[in-house]
């Protein structure tokens, strides 16, 4: 699943290359926004801007309409000049936004819907969405006392609810944790203020080190980096290392499926000793 930064990225990408233009053409798999085109034509008005708010991405119109989208699994963003080849087939376009100058391919996108202003505001996923991590406004004190409201839960758990905090999704749950030292079946409530602090100030380096003035990737780990190895081999600590050994310690690398969605967390046994495991 995408995670924020890649979101943070693709909306970057898309606010550089559609902002302040008129859009030229629009189209869509989607009967809902088709209808909403038919009714009140995007072709015409100009892409105010393009932001991210955790894993949800926000196209704003003029004339008072927002497209927002999310990913989920397997959706994605591309952006290519006018005639361009894609590299995804035609038939897993599910939005296209062109400009004189680019064309805007939202592919496989599950969400898709038009909202205005006053809608985007009441919209029930994203007024619950917890403080964003890459909000430079980020709230820690409010995402430590979201974080408390779960006490008897896992922090791995916990970090992964986007109404706790959003942004963070399985790759770097795991990363995160092992960076902080913090084994991911924890429960928070052996897990000190400090400790929950720590766990998101990294969280915060983390992010931000993998959208500082890089390109956009399209996909959940593509170019995603936790480590200070210029090994394109070594990019992550104990993601999709199972049984592996450990870059610091050479432990084996521990993995577990977790959650409804059988999810799996990876962490090293000896640089995240269990505390207060649930």
């Amino acid at each position: 699943m995408p995670e924020g930064d890649t979101i943070f990225r693709a909306a970057r990408t898309l606010h550089r290359a559609l902002a302040q233009h008129v859009v030229a053409r629009f189209e869509s798999a989607y009967p809902a926004l088709t209808r909403v085109d038919h009714d009140r034509p995007i072709a015409g008005r100009l892409i105010e801007a393009v932001t991210a708010h955790g894993k949800h991405l926000l196209i704003a119109f003029s004339g008072d309409l927002v497209l927002h989208t999310h990913m989920r699994m397997n959706g994605s963003w591309h952006v290519y000049r006018p005639g361009e080849r894609w590299r995804r087939p035609h038939r897993d376009m599910r939005v296209l936004i062109a400009t004189d100058q680019y064309v805007a391919v939202g592919f496989n996108v599950p969400i898709a819907e038009f909202l205005t202003t006053r809608e985007l505001a009441r919209h029930r996923d994203l007024r619950l969405l917890g403080p964003d991590l890459l909000d430079p406004e980020f709230d820690r004190g409010e995402a430590v006392r979201r974080i408390r409201a779960h006490q008897r839960d896992a922090i791995g758990d916990v970090l992964l609810a986007q109404r706790i905090v959003s942004g963070i999704g399985n790759v770097f749950k795991s990363e995160i944790l092992f960076v902080a030292g913090v084994h991911p079946f924890t429960r928070v409530e052996t897990l000190a203020d400090a400790d929950l602090i720590r766990i998101l100030t990294v969280a915060q380096d983390l992010m931000r080190a993998n959208v500082r003035d890089r390109p956009a990737t399209f996909g959940p780990a593509i170019g995603r980096r936790t480590t200070l190895s210029l090994d394109p081999r070594a990019q992550l600590w104990v993601y999709g290392r199972g049984g592996r050994p450990c870059r610091k310690c050479g432990s084996p690398v521990q993995a577990k499926k977790t959650g409804f969605d059988a999810r799996l967390t990876y962490w090293c046994p000896a640089c995240q000793a269990p505390t207060g495991v649930a």
